[in-house]
């Protein structure tokens, strides 16, 4: 099971700045703990960005998850969470989601 995670901001983009390390800050430590396997911005930018979660988490999890996001706190944006059950995976991806899809935090 992945999750994917898609960053939508509710505020202009300059509303976001002052948040911008805080949200660094947030991806690297669950990319660190093996939660997020990929993160990143959309195109055009101003749209938001997109974070594939690992298994191993429940729907409330990842909600309580997102919450944590200083972007979230501060009310400049919002996720919108779906959760695939992979039915066919490419080779490279079997491994990590063989065990929930890495460590969870």
């Amino acid at each position: 099971m992945l999750h994917v995670l898609r960053l939508t901001y509710t505020a202009s983009e300059s509303d976001a700045a002052p948040h911008v390390p805080g949200h660094v800050a947030f991806l690297e430590r669950h990319h660190a703990a093996g939660t997020f396997l990929l993160s990143g911005q959309t195109v055009p930018t101003e749209d938001g960005g997109v974070v594939l979660a690992a298994g191993g988490l429940d729907a409330d999890a990842v909600r309580r998850l997102t919450d944590e996001d200083p972007f979230v706190q501060a009310g400049v944006a919002r996720y919108d969470i779906a959760t695939v059950t992979p039915g066919r995976v490419h080779p490279a991806l079997k491994e990590l989601l063989a065990d929930g899809g890495g460590k969870t935090s």
